[in-house]
């Protein structure tokens, strides 16, 4: 379990970056999927090169930022949707990332990496770890909820909510979408270098389906924590990122078939996106009624009275609603 905790807290990272594009940006980015591998194998091909491993986190981050622009100019520039940018950026980032390892996987096992001190310590595993990943993550977290609250912060929630308005104000949300791509995607990059680091090899495939994760802990993190001030919605997708782990870790400790995860992700997606929907049909189906809607029922009563009554208790109905 203290596993599927650490864990979490590395897609954490992951999770900050699919919030910039899925809640700030309003905009749905599959370059995810293609730029996590990249970022893994980046980081793996600079260790066995010798690298240090920040150098080589930072790698990770740097291609998956240009990932990032990529899908960013092929969607402002090239005036593609951008749902099909990001696809196209995917699938060409496939065969970038085989010419980055030279293979379909780069194993780390000899190898020094930035996990490695907390390994020999023994504190990986531990609570110990756990404490300090949250830490790691946490910070990360604070950087994010600042950024967002610059100037260019404001200008990309601003360009989310309404691009029409901010542009009248001289803002390019060319610019601004495409920078919030390159970031997002970027955290996305270092995330899959430090998991890689983690699990001690980068794969091909290791990226497939990751949107669906990261959409996960965004939805299933705000739902349960809200989004009602900027940095609860953004620490949210760090706890969805966690709840997450800790569910599927729960899922296969029962005996759930490994090959059902996805269809696990999806259904939870599915009761995260409708729980609030449900919710606000159980509180409609619940209310009483307003007070302008009981006095048009009390009005509408005493007129029907009245009519039975005679034209002169009629007049004095309508007068007594009209005053209602």
């Amino acid at each position: 379990m203290i596993g599927a905790v650490e864990v979490g807290l590395i897609y954490g990272v992951m999770a900050l970056g699919v919030f910039l594009t899925f809640r700030v940006l309003n905009f749905p980015d599959l370059t995810v999927d293609g730029s996590f591998t990249t970022g893994a194998a980046t980081a793996a091909t600079a260790l066995l090169a010798g690298w240090n491993p920040v150098l080589a986190t930072l790698a990770g981050f740097v291609t998956g930022f240009l990932a990032g622009i990529i899908t960013g100019l092929l969607h402002t520039k090239g005036k593609i949707d951008g749902l099909l940018a990001g696809i196209l950026t995917m699938i060409g980032l496939w065969s970038v990332n085989l010419r980055i390892m030279g293979s379909a996987n780069a194993p780390l096992l000899r190898q020094d990496h930035a996990f490695t001190p907390l390994r020999e310590a023994g504190i990986l595993g531990t609570w110990g770890g756990v404490a300090i990943l949250a830490v790691a993550v946490g910070l990360l977290g604070l950087v994010v909820v600042w950024f967002l609250t610059t100037n260019l912060g404001l200008s990309i929630r601003a360009t989310g909510d309404n691009g029409p308005m901010i542009s009248s104000f001289g803002v390019s949300t060319d610019f601004t979408k495409t920078l919030t791509l390159a970031l997002s995607n970027g955290l996305v990059g270092m995330c899959g270098a430090l998991l890689a680091q983690y699990r001690g090899f980068a794969d091909i495939s290791m990226g497939i389906g990751l949107i669906l994760v990261g959409l996960a802990s965004v939805i299933l993190g705000q739902a349960i924590l809200g989004r009602r001030r900027l940095w609860l919605a953004v620490y949210a997708v760090i706890v969805g990122a966690v709840l997450y782990q800790l569910i599927i870790a729960i899922a296969l400790e029962v005996g759930l078939n490994p090959n059902d995860m996805r269809a696990v992700t999806a259904v939870l997606v599915v009761i995260a996106l409708l729980a609030p929907k449900w919710k606000s049909m159980g509180g409609r189906f619940g209310r009483k009624p307003t007070t302008a809607v009981a006095a048009n029922e009390r009005a509408v009563a005493g007129a029907g009275t009245a009519v039975d009554a005679g034209p002169e208790s009629a007049d004095t109905a309508a007068t007594g609603a009209k005053e209602t």
